[in-house]
C-alpha cells in the first residue's frame, strides 16, 4: 500500500489513480497524510490557486469565466474491513473507499490537472470527516470558516451515484426513546420492572411503520424509521432499570426540521424521546437553469438521492447542487465493495465535455 510521502500521479488514468488513492488509507480523522499529498499534487499544477484549511484542501481557477463550478468530495473512508489493498477483477476496482468516494476523488483530480483552461471557471474541493459525525465534517468547517472559498453558481458532489444524476438529499433525524422500570435481583424479578421488556412496544411500532414516498421535482423519495442501536443492562443477575432504543428517520427533503421531529415524536407518543443529531436535506433544484444544462450534458436522467450528502450543505450556501460520481451506492461502506472502471471513464468523460464544450 501507499506510504505517507507516496506522491499522486496525476498523469495516470481514472482508474489506476483511484487504486493509487485507496491504497493510500484514510479512514475518518486519520487523513492528514492524504491530505498533504493531494496538495502537493494540486500545488504543482500553475493553473491552480491551491489554499488549505486543517485538513481540506482548495484548489481554484481564475480565469473570468461568468461561471463558476464546484466540484467536491470527501477524502475519508469508513473503517478498513480487511479491503485492501485494492484489486481488480475484469472492469471492478475492489477495496476500502472505491465506490464512496475515492473514484471521484480521482476524476476529480483528473479534470484539475488537465483542464487548465474550462469553459467555467472551476473549484476543487477536497475535504475530510463526512463519514462520521456532521460537527466534524470539513466541508461544514470551511463553510463556516471560508465560505467565500465555496462560492459558486452551481455545485457537482462526486458522491457515489453509479455515474447518474442524483438530486438533492433525504434528511435525518437521530433520537433516544428511554424506556424506565425497576432495578430487582433476577432471581426476585416480580419485585423489578424490566425496563428491556418496555422495548418491546418501542419495536413493534417500527416494524409496523410504513415510510411514506412522495416525489418532489419528478423524483420519488422513500422514507424510513428504523432502529439503529438498543443499550440496556446491568448485570446478569439484575433486573435493568433502563433501557435506551436509537432510532434513525431519513425523511423526504420537503419536510424540516420542526416536522421531522413532530412526526417522531407522534409515531412514538407517550414514550420519552430527545433529538440527538439532525441534518436538514436538500431539495432537488433540478428547475434551476445550471442543473438542467448539467443533466443535459449527462445524459439526462436523475433520480432520488438516497441518504444525506453535502448537497444539503450547498443548498444551505445558496448553491445548487447535485450529486453526481462514479462509484455504485449499493456497495458503499460494504467489506467487498467495488467501483466499475469503466464508470470512472464515464464520469470523467462527460465532466470534461461539459466543461470544454
Amino acid at each position: 500500500m501507499s506510504s505517507p510521502k507516496t506522491p499522486l500521479d496525476l498523469t495516470l488514468d481514472g482508474g489506476a489513480l483511484t487504486a493509487q488513492l485507496v491504497d493510500f488509507p484514510s479512514v475518518s480523522g486519520d487523513e492528514q497524510a492524504l491530505a498533504d499529498a493531494v496538495e502537493a499534487a494540486l500545488r504543482a499544477l500553475p493553473h491552480l490557486t491551491v489554499d488549505r484549511y486543517g485538513n481540506n484542501v482548495v484548489a481554484r481557477t481564475d480565469l473570468g469565466r461568468s461561471e463558476r463550478v464546484v466540484l467536491a468530495g470527501h477524502i475519508d473512508t469508513v473503517p478498513i474491513a480487511d479491503n485492501l489493498p485494492s484489486r481488480v477483477e475484469g472492469d471492478l476496482l475492489h477495496g476500502c473507499g472505491t465506490s464512496d468516494m475515492k473514484s471521484g476523488v480521482a476524476v476529480q483530480l483528473r479534470l484539475a490537472a488537465t483542464l487548465p483552461e474550462p469553459n467555467r471557471d472551476l473549484t476543487f474541493v477536497f475535504y475530510d470527516c463526512e463519514e462520521v459525525e456532521a460537527h466534524r465534517n470539513g466541508l461544514g468547517h470551511l463553510a463556516k470558516a471560508h465560505p467565500d472559498w465555496l462560492a459558486a453558481d452551481f455545485a457537482v458532489l462526486m458522491e457515489p451515484s453509479g455515474a447518474v444524476v442524483e438530486g438533492g438529499c433525504q434528511g435525518t433525524l437521530r433520537a433516544q426513546v428511554r424506556l424506565t422500570g425497576v432495578r430487582a435481583h433476577a432471581a426476585r424479578g416480580w419485585l423489578g420492572d424490566n425496563a428491556i421488556h418496555h422495548a418491546g412496544e418501542v419495536l413493534r411500532r417500527l416494524s409496523e411503520y410504513r415510510g411514506r414516498r412522495v416525489e418532489i421535482d419528478g423524483l420519488e423519495y422513500r422514507e424510513g424509521l428504523n432502529a439503529v442501536r438498543i443499550d440496556g443492562g446491568v448485570a446478569g443477575n439484575v433486573i435493568p432499570d433502563e433501557c435506551v432504543v436509537t432510532v434513525n428517520f431519513r425523511f423526504a427533503p420537503d419536510r424540516d426540521e420542526a416536522d421531522a421531529e413532530k412526526h417522531v415524536r407522534e409515531v412514538f407518543d407517550g414514550f420519552e424521546l430527545t433529538v440527538t443529531d439532525f441534518a436538514e436535506g436538500a431539495l432537488p433544484g433540478l428547475n434551476q437553469p445550471a442543473a438542467r444544462d448539467f443533466l443535459a450534458a449527462t445524459g439526462g436522467t436523475a433520480r432520488a438521492k438516497f441518504g444525506w450528502t453535502d448537497v444539503a450543505r450547498f443548498s444551505a450556501l445558496g448553491v445548487p447542487a447535485v450529486n453526481y460520481g462514479p462509484g455504485e451506492p449499493n456497495m458503499a461502506h460494504k467489506r467487498d465493495e467495488y467501483c466499475s472502471l469503466s464508470a470512472i471513464a464515464e464520469t470523467e468523460e462527460r465532466l470534461r465535455a461539459w466543461l470544454t464544450s
